[in-house]
């Protein structure tokens, strides 16, 4: 997440990511899938876009980023090597122009486009490519997303100029997918040899349609248009380039501030827009945009390894006893929708399970009953003499965060499960994950593919759910070593009925990005992953 941001260090990360949340809500049309109105003026150049966002991560490096509210600036920077089409999963190019995935999906070979330039003047060949990637492993604390596509890489080879081989040491099907990412956009070689610090508060130089001005940290971040750029996405409507001059992010904290500034007309698009302030928006010159956030939706994860949660019916008795659609309705934006599987419905390969997690708190009672569970003088379930109590911790990272929570403990008590909610600070994150003392987390992790599945679940990886070992693992395993996209899809969904049918995880509702967009702002769309790309956008 962003409120939902990916925030990670070490290995740990992708996990830390989880409680991260994404910052990605906003503006104010009505269904999903779209970004601001086209319009039906001609698209015209010039002008500065100002967007407010709610949080500064203090790091403008596209590779170290995992908060939504800063990859929306900093994906503006750079380019990848693929694109991904937010409305069929497909990888189509973008800087590389084709390429080839070995039977065995250890070996991707890229052919790059000739011409391409970053803003220093370097050119873009298949040695900078092997640069960044070579470079990934040693990004340390705030790169473990970039790291973890890479995870197993054997080596990265220059076949001659414009076309660079990547070899990993076991099947890694997701890897394609992975170069669509704004954690492996490409930075020039220069950049790539700035310490991981310094590319953070510095930034980097990329190929991408804009370039960094001015950072100040908690304040803004500056971009301006890229003259001469002519390299973009197949999936981009214009070519060369981008139709806006300069783009502006503000900082602005506060979730009202944000409203009032975009209706007043002070910026352009405001991000994370919450229930409190859609109804300010609507009917004026504004549209609120929103689609759901591809990759695990925000869930309690529970750690499995301790005594009472190792009881599969103690943790289908939680999944039965969370209401999902009034937490949907009472706490989140518009559109909202409850969990129907542990992966949201944009992710490629995501399988329908919403009979699996229907509210049903007769069957909770039932379960509970079964396990032994009896209820206390206080309405909390009792069993050899210890409480059915379950400490939940979470983090401010997003509003919606507090209120989920304490809804969820509401429905919880009521079928005798005590839950105590503690607040830590996101530094803590990866700290708590790797001591695994939690009983339950709350989070999600953005991405537009099935392998992040594998990432947060499979014990052969941080495993900071503590699952046991079984054939959930097979299936993560294979998924991750086809190229056959019927076979991984299958497999896909056998891990998502593995995860749901015995409650590892208890999936609650979909992260949904809703961004508050001024009327005179046209095809402001969001990417696969839910965030946005501004070369198209204009102002009219």
């Amino acid at each position: 997440m962003r409120a939902h941001p990916d925030i990670r260090p070490t290995r740990w990360a992708p996990l830390a990511a989880l409680l991260t949340t994404s910052v990605l809500l906003t503006a104010c049309g009505s269904g999903d899938g779209g970004g601001s109105d086209s319009g039906t003026g001609q698209a015209k150049s010039g002008g500065t876009l100002t967007f407010a966002v709610g949080s500064d991560t203090g790091c403008v490096d596209p590779q170290q980023v995992g908060s939504n509210d800063t990859i929306y600036s900093v994906r503006q920077i750079v380019d990848s090597l693929t694109d991904q089409d937010p409305k069929t999963g497909k990888i189509v190019p973008w800087l590389a122009k084709s390429w080839e995935v070995g039977s065995d999906a250890t070996t991707f070979t890229f052919h790059l486009r000739s011409g391409v330039t970053f803003s220093d003047g370097s050119k873009l060949t298949a040695q900078v490519v092997k640069d960044n990637f070579d470079a990934v492993p040693n990004l340390g604390a705030l790169g473990t997303l970039a790291e973890g596509y890479l995870s197993g890489v054997k080596s990265t080879t220059v076949v001659d100029p414009l076309t660079v081989k990547v070899t990993f040491q076991q099947p890694n099907a997701q890897f394609l997918q992975a170069t669509s990412t704004h954690s492996l956009g490409i930075e020039s070689s220069a950049s790539v040899k700035k310490t991981p610090q310094q590319k953070c508060t510095q930034g980097v130089v990329g190929s991408g349609p804009f370039t960094l001005k001015s950072y100040v940290q908690n304040q803004s971040i500056t971009l301006a248009k890229r003259t001469g750029y002519d390299w973009g996405s197949s999936l981009w409507s214009k070519k060369g380039e981008a139709y806006l001059d300069k783009l502006v992010f503000k900082v602005v904290p506060e979730a009202g501030v944000r409203a009032g500034s975009l209706q007043s007309g002070q910026v352009d698009a405001i991000s994370s827009v919450g229930k409190a302030n859609e109804a300010a928006l609507k009917g004026g010159q504004v549209t609120l945009a929103r689609r759901a956030n591809p990759g695990a939706v925000f869930n309690l994860g529970l750690n499995n390894s301790r005594p009472v949660l190792k009881d599969v019916k103690v943790r289908q008795a939680i999944q039965y006893a969370v209401n999902r659609q009034e937490i949907a309705d009472t706490v989140f934006p518009t559109g909202t929708q409850p969990a129907t599987s542990i992966l949201a419905r944009t992710t490629p390969d995501y399988a329908n399970l919403g009979s699996d997690l229907a509210f049903d708190a007769a069957k909770a009672k039932s379960l509970l009953d079964a396990a032994g569970w009896k209820t206390g003088s206080d309405g909390i379930r009792e069993k050899d003499g210890a409480k059915l109590n379950l400490t939940v911790k979470w983090f401010a990272n997003s509003a919606t965060n507090q209120p989920a929570l304490e809804l969820i403990q509401q429905q919880l008590k009521a079928v005798g499960i005590g839950v105590v909610l503690k607040e830590l600070q996101i530094s803590q994150v990866a700290t708590v994950q790797q001591s695994g003392d939690f009983d339950a987390l709350w989070g999600n992790l953005t991405r537009a593919d099935p392998d992040i599945l594998r990432t947060l679940y499979s014990t052969k990886l941080a495993n900071a759910y503590r699952l046991p070992t079984g054939s959930l693992d097979s299936a993560l395993t294979q998924q991750a070593a086809t190229t056959d996209a019927a076979k991984r899809k299958e497999l896909a969904a056998q891990a998502q009925q593995l995860i749901v049918r015995n409650a590892y995880i208890i999936p609650v509702v979909e992260l949904q990005t809703q961004l508050g967009v001024a009327n005179k702002v046209h095809d402001l769309e969001f990417d696969a992953s839910s965030r946005i790309q501004l070369h198209d956008t204009w102002i009219g």
